[in-house]
């Protein structure tokens, strides 16, 4: 009888797990089950019905104590945990298949190939890169002298490698620039811009530099005459540069030519190294501010006013693809991320350039060039040289003893001297200096000296390290002065700040280049203002005229006061050394 009450009891657990769609509990058997001794048998058939309610439908299980429901939770909680993982891993997995494709497309594109070494020919690196603030400049060359046709294939790796850009801030490797090296369909004008020797026939005739105020006739052994005129001997050596002629030529040049090919180079940001048609390349500057490109162009005119010839030539032109210039570099263009319809600068692109340093004579423990010092050097040199030298001092008496300290302390007004190749070379180096002062403190240049003497105060050994964006060219010793977007704008912003820098070198130079003067005065009689615009207005057509505006008329106005200032410390020199 018992034994049919627990089968009923039972039967009624399974009908109700199926209603319920849970297994009775232990309590619910224990009320339904009279005798606790057949709870063993029960709980047998309890395992049982579990099982069955697991095949017939998923449940939840209530038992009493079991916690089933903390585990259940544990453990979705571990399955979404290493899901995560798994998902991190396929994802890193999918980025490095990716990159490795992309990276076999662009390894295998024509452009990338043009810059791979592949050539067998030995390359020679005129100068090795210094610092990330490298500018590029230079130019690899090779060793046997490889020429371009007159056509050149873009597709052609061998014609497109000679061009590779490298930088000119380097350590100097001696005598390895192979000279005259140019592509075939070059004009004699543009070798001749390119060779910058000093064998050219550029002398200043005695009729220019006769003082008025001596009788003294400056011979082709002066160095120094009028107390702070550099002589025949100094000016005669310089090199011949880049004067107007070939700023002409460059202007013509350009707007002839076509461009083949877009490279990074040529300084930072979106400044890019371009190759023409027959080979010549150029350094294009773009700048979302146009007062940089005004600063850039204006700076060139105002050397080429003061008869400069340390500007590579410039000329403006505005960035359109259906010009023919640009025509065939639009997706360059657009890889650079260029705005059509603006005004780039493209500056005649200079090979074989290293990097130029701050001469002993400005640095602060001297700073000062006057005729004494140059006398200093000429007497060290003579003493060193040959005996028989001679120096000539105030009214041309010869000395032939040797020079003391006397000679230096008697009054004079010139100094006529043979001196040696390196002193010359010294000497002309100053000259181009005593010009980069003054063009420098015109324009309100902060890239370059000031830029040293500013961090001076924080870095005492800056002033022994290469001068900031002044280069020297390897096969003439001529001075470029590079990068002077920040002059004439930028520079008369901040002129409260920076202005003391500029007036210390400026007050602390004595000897000058005749013709600069000469051409200081005569801007200064004229309106150097009227002397900018006429220029502007007769390089660049209306199109580039209503894309870049003039100089301001403010800003004319601070150059004519600065020129002033300028030819105020010339007369102060004169008044200080007329008779020491």
């Amino acid at each position: 009888m018992k034994m049919e009450d627990s089968n009923r009891n039972t039967k009624t657990n399974v009908e109700e797990c199926g209603k319920s769609e849970r297994i009775p509990t232990l309590e619910d058997l224990k009320d339904n089950i009279p005798d606790s001794k057949d709870l063993k048998d029960n709980l047998k058939t309890i395992t049982i019905i579990n099982n069955y309610c697991k095949m017939k439908k998923p449940s939840y299980f209530m038992h009493k104590n079991f916690h089933y429901k903390e585990e259940l939770s544990r453990r979705i909680s571990i399955k979404r945990e290493y899901g995560f993982y798994n998902y991190c891993f396929v994802s890193v997995c999918i980025s490095f298949i990716l990159g490795l494709s992309i990276g076999v497309v662009i390894m295998g594109s024509p452009q990338t190939q043009v810059l791979s070494p592949v050539s067998p020919r030995k390359v020679l690196r005129l100068n090795n890169s210094r610092d990330i603030h490298s500018r590029s400049l230079n130019s690899l060359k090779y060793s046997n002298g490889v020429r371009t046709s007159n056509e050149v294939d873009i597709t052609n790796e061998k014609d497109l490698n000679k061009f590779s850009s490298v930088s000119f801030t380097g350590e100097n490797e001696t005598q390895k620039y192979v000279k005259d090296v140019y592509p075939k369909s070059l004009t004699e004008d543009m070798k001749e811009i390119l060779k910058d020797n000093k064998n050219s026939h550029h002398k200043h005739s005695i009729a220019n530099v006769i003082s008025n105020k001596t009788e003294y006739v400056p011979n082709d052994n002066t160095v120094l005459y009028d107390n702070i005129y550099w002589g025949s001997e100094v000016e005669n050596s310089m090199p011949q540069g880049y004067g107007e002629n070939t700023a002409e030529i460059w202007e013509r040049y350009v707007e002839q030519s076509e461009v083949i090919k877009m490279e990074n180079g040529c300084g930072r940001m979106q400044n890019r190294l371009v190759t023409f048609k027959d080979g010549i390349q150029a350094c294009v500057r773009y700048r979302q501010n146009t007062d940089q490109i005004q600063g850039e162009i204006f700076s060139f005119y105002v050397g080429r006013l003061l008869n400069l010839t340390n500007l590579a030539p410039s000329v403006v032109k505005v960035v359109d693809l259906k010009d023919k210039l640009w025509q065939s570099v639009s997706g360059d263009i657009s890889n650079a991320q260029w705005n059509t319809n603006r005004a780039v600068v493209l500056t005649q692109y200079i090979p074989s350039l290293e990097s130029a340093t701050i001469p002993e004579i400005f640095k602060p423990s001297n700073r000062h060039l006057n005729k004494i010092d140059v006398l200093k050097m000429s007497i060290k040199d003579n003493d060193i040289g040959d005996t028989s030298k001679q120096i000539m001092i105030n009214k041309l008496k010869a000395k032939k003893d040797k020079h003391t300290k006397k000679d230096i302390e008697e009054p004079f007004d010139h100094i006529d001297l043979k001196l040696t190749k390196s002193t010359i070379q010294l000497f002309v180096e100053l000259a181009q200096w005593s010009d980069l002062i003054i063009f420098d403190y015109l324009t309100a240049n902060l890239d370059r000296i000031v830029n040293n003497l500013f961090n001076y105060q924080w870095n005492v050994n800056i002033m022994d390290g290469p001068a900031h964006n002044l280069a020297r060219k390897m096969d003439s010793g001529l001075l470029l002065f590079l990068d002077n977007e920040s002059g004439l704008l930028h520079g008369y912003r901040l002129l409260k700040k920076y202005n003391v820098y500029h007036s210390l070198m400026l007050d602390n130079l004595c000897v000058f280049r005749k013709r600069t003067v000469d051409s200081l005065k005569s801007l200064y009689e004229q309106s150097v203002g009227v002397k900018l615009s006429e220029m502007f207005h007769q390089k660049n057509n209306a199109v580039i005229r209503d894309i870049l505006p003039p100089l301001p008329e403010k800003n004319a106005k601070i150059l004519h006061e600065r020129i002033g200032k300028v030819l105020s410390q010339i007369e102060k020199c004169e008044q200080a050394f007329a008779n020491r």
